[in-house]
C-alpha cells in the first residue's frame, strides 16, 4: 500500500476544502508532505501547537450532531487501495473513531456543492489508537474517486490523512503529447535495486525537486553492478521526449545512465527484448538533462539504469497515447 503514491498529498496538488472545525489546528496541516512534528510546551492563544487537525471538544446535547469532518480534495482521480489516518503526537485528545467516504465530481466543485455531494463508503468506522500511524488497507473497489471525506468521533486531532492509490487520468484533461510517467497520470515505480538515501518514486512526483531529499538517491556502490529503476507508464505509449534531471545531486550524481522500453509486461524477464529509448550516456551533475527520443515503440515500462549509482531528482517522459487508450480512460470515469 505505501508503495502507491499518496493522491491526497500537498505535493501532489491535493487539498482541504472544507472542515467543520478547526479551532485548535487547521485541517489543511492534514495533507502536509513532510511527517508530523511537535515541540512540548509550545503554546499559543488556543493552547499547545499541533502539527496537523484539531477540533474543540465537541458538546451535542442530544442533537445528533456527534463528529467532525474534513473533506479532501484529491491531486489527481484515481483508486483508493489504502488509508492512514495518523494521530502521532495526539494522546489524551484523539478521536476514538474514524469513517471514510469519497465521490467524484468532475470540475472544480465547491464546499457546498461537495457537501451536498452522493458519497461512497470506503472506510466504515473504525476504531483508532493515539499517537500511532492506524492503517487501513482498501479492496474490492475499482472506481475512480475525486474528493474523501474523513469524519471523527467525536472530535479531536488528527496529524495526517494519507490516501494511497492509483493515479487514473482524465483524458479530457489530457494534451496530444504529456508526461506518461508521472504519478499524477499514473506512472508508478515497480521495482528499484536500492533507495537507501531517497525514494524513487518521488522522481515521478509534480514540480521541481527543491533539495536532493526530494529525489531518489542510492547508497555507494562497491561492486561491478549498476543501479536502476523500472517505471510503469501511467498509460501504455510512445515515448517522444525524456528528461532525467540531477538537480542538487552534484557531487552523488551517476556517471551515466541509460534508458530502455518495454513493449510487454511479460517481457520484463527478457531484457534482450526491450527497446533502447536513449543509448548509455555521460551524466552531468545538477542539471536537467533533456533529450529527443526518436521512432520509439509503444511501451509500457521503462528501466532507467544509472551507472554505477548515484542521486536522481525527477524523470519525466513525454509521449502519446493511441485512441484506444483515450477510450478506455474515459470509460473509468463514466
Amino acid at each position: 500500500m505505501n508503495d502507491l503514491p499518496d493522491l491526497a498529498a500537498r505535493a501532489f496538488g491535493g487539498g482541504v476544502v472544507y472542515a467543520s472545525d478547526e479551532f485548535f489546528a487547521f485541517a489543511a496541516d492534514l495533507i502536509n508532505d513532510h511527517p508530523p512534528a511537535f515541540t512540548p510546551q509550545s503554546f499559543g492563544a488556543r493552547g499547545q501547537v499541533y502539527d496537523g487537525w484539531e477540533t474543540r471538544r465537541r458538546r451535542p446535547r442530544g442533537t445528533g450532531d456527534d463528529h467532525d469532518l474534513a473533506i479532501v480534495r484529491l491531486g489527481a482521480p484515481g483508486v483508493i487501495r489504502g488509508l492512514v489516518i495518523d494521530t502521532a503526537f495526539f494522546t489524551g485528545n484523539y478521536p476514538p473513531a474514524a469513517s471514510v467516504e469519497a465521490c467524484r465530481m468532475p470540475g472544480h466543485p465547491s464546499p457546498q456543492e461537495l457537501i451536498d455531494a452522493d458519497w461512497t463508503p470506503v472506510l466504515t468506522r473504525s476504531a483508532l489508537k493515539g499517537d500511532t500511524r492506524n492503517t487501513f488497507e482498501i479492496g474490492g473497489d475499482d472506481r475512480v474517486f475525486t474528493h474523501v471525506r474523513l469524519r471523527i468521533y467525536p472530535d479531536g486531532g488528527v496529524a495526517r490523512l494519507r490516501v494511497h492509490g492509483e493515479a487514473v487520468p482524465d483524458p479530457a484533461l489530457l494534451p496530444e503529447v504529456f508526461d506518461l510517467a508521472a504519478a499524477e497520470n499514473g506512472g508508478t515505480v515497480v521495482a528499484c535495486s536500492n533507495m537507501f538515501y531517497g525514494s524513487a518514486p518521488k522522481m515521478l512526483l509534480p514540480g521541481l525537486a527543491r533539495s536532493m531529499g526530494e529525489g531518489w538517491e542510492t547508497s555507494r556502490r562497491r561492486d561491478d553492478g549498476n543501479d536502476w529503476v523500472l517505471v510503469k507508464l501511467g498509460v501504455p505509449g510512445r515515448v517522444q521526449f525524456a528528461e532525467i534531471d540531477t538537480s542538487h545531486f552534484k557531487g552523488n550524481a551517476p556517471g551515466e545512465f541509460r534508458l530502455r522500453g518495454i513493449p510487454d509486461p511479460r517481457l520484463l524477464d527478457a531484457p534482450a527484448e526491450w527497446a533502447d529509448l536513449l543509448p548509455l550516456t555521460r551524466a552531468q551533475p545538477d542539471t536537467r538533462h533533456r533529450f529527443p527520443v526518436n521512432d520509439a515503440p509503444k511501451v509500457t515500462h521503462v528501466r532507467l539504469d544509472v551507472y554505477p549509482d548515484g542521486g536522481v531528482a525527477r524523470l519525466r517522459l513525454w509521449g502519446s497515447m493511441s485512441e484506444k487508450q483515450r477510450r478506455r480512460l474515459a470509460e473509468r470515469h463514466c
